[in-house]
């Protein structure tokens, strides 16, 4: 007996093909389903057949086509909320602060109350669409606020933070390479002492408010070996801290924003083209997810979006 799955086309019921009504129908069907296409728009997820002008398939909701950013004309994914190449917020529907849909005529958000045009960073002037300032990090607003205080609470996030700030130290200091280098250090420390004893005494006070005794100079294997272990380290506490796929984008940028520990120099890996952002208020799709990275001195890897 034949294999029928070697060539499903031929199977026959007696004489007759069971595909011969298809395909005498077949044109007709071919011709229709053109005329069908080009009065619309087929989804690429679920075939279903859409509007000319939907952006979204009205069958499964995915995205469907390219959509054109409002002010500089750049095509962008249908559900992108941002134009990477102007950097421009482009979704006049949804709040970019809470995610919450809008009518599009609102001057301020009627879920979180907050300026559908944007926010100035009261610490640095930086005009944002989002919660947290791209340029200085400072939360603007009050949801931003308490993400904020909760964060700080948060085990892994103090110790993500120690460690950024003993990598920050770190990078002040100048490990010896040489023997001549240890003992010019040695030496500069023992002036620093002895100028700090003669004002001590200028003073009247009988001695010296500062810790010297703890002063060590590296050497430079030395050197390398504590900062390599703590950049490790905190690499793998920014994996854990990795934000996954959400349905708003502003979820994702919020919590991202909440989580970036201070004092180390980190760029916003996303997971829509895995391209780096100096944030994910660069990005124009971060519900896709992402995670923060350490760049460190004299990368060269390159960011998207420097500001």
């Amino acid at each position: 007996m034949n294999d029928i799955t070697q060539n499903p086309d031929r199977i026959s019921r007696g004489a007759e093909p069971l595909y011969r009504e298809h395909s005498e129908q077949q044109p007709q069907y071919q011709q229709a389903m053109q005329a069908n296409t080009a009065n619309g728009i087929q989804c690429p997820h679920c075939g279903a057949l859409n509007e000319a002008e939907a952006l979204f398939c009205a069958s499964c909701g995915e995205p469907i086509g390219m959509a054109t950013c409002p002010y500089c004309g750049a095509a962008v994914d249908a559900d992108a909320d941002f134009c990477e190449s102007c950097r421009h917020y482009i979704r006049k529907d949804v709040c970019s602060f809470c995610g919450a849909y809008l009518h599009g005529a609102e001057a301020y958000c009627p879920e979180c109350g907050n300026p559908v045009g944007g926010i100035d960073c009261p610490v640095c002037g930086t005009h944002n669409d989002f919660s947290f300032c791209k340029q200085c990090g400072t939360a603007l607003t009050e949801e931003a606020r308490l993400m904020k205080e909760k964060v700080l609470e948060m085990p892994e996030y103090q110790q993500m933070q120690k460690l950024a700030e003993e990598l920050q130290k770190l990078d002040l200091e100048m490990p010896y390479v040489t023997e001549q280098d240890k003992e010019r250090d040695r030496k500069s420390q023992e002036l620093r002492q002895r100028v700090l004893m003669l004002l001590a005494q200028d003073r009247g006070l009988d001695r010296v408010d500062a810790n010297l005794a703890d002063h060590k100079v590296m050497s430079k294997d030395e050197y390398d070996k504590k900062k390599q272990e703590r950049m490790d380290m905190l690499s793998r506490l920014l994996d854990q801290m990795a934000q996954l796929p959400q349905e708003k984008p502003a979820q994702v940028r919020n919590y991202a924003m909440a989580c970036k520990p201070q004092g180390v120099r980190l760029a916003w890996q996303c997971n829509f083209k895995h391209a780096l952002h100096s944030s994910p208020c660069g990005c124009a799709k971060p519900q896709m997810g992402g995670k923060w990275i350490i760049l460190g001195k004299g990368t060269r890897k390159e960011i998207k979006d420097d500001i």
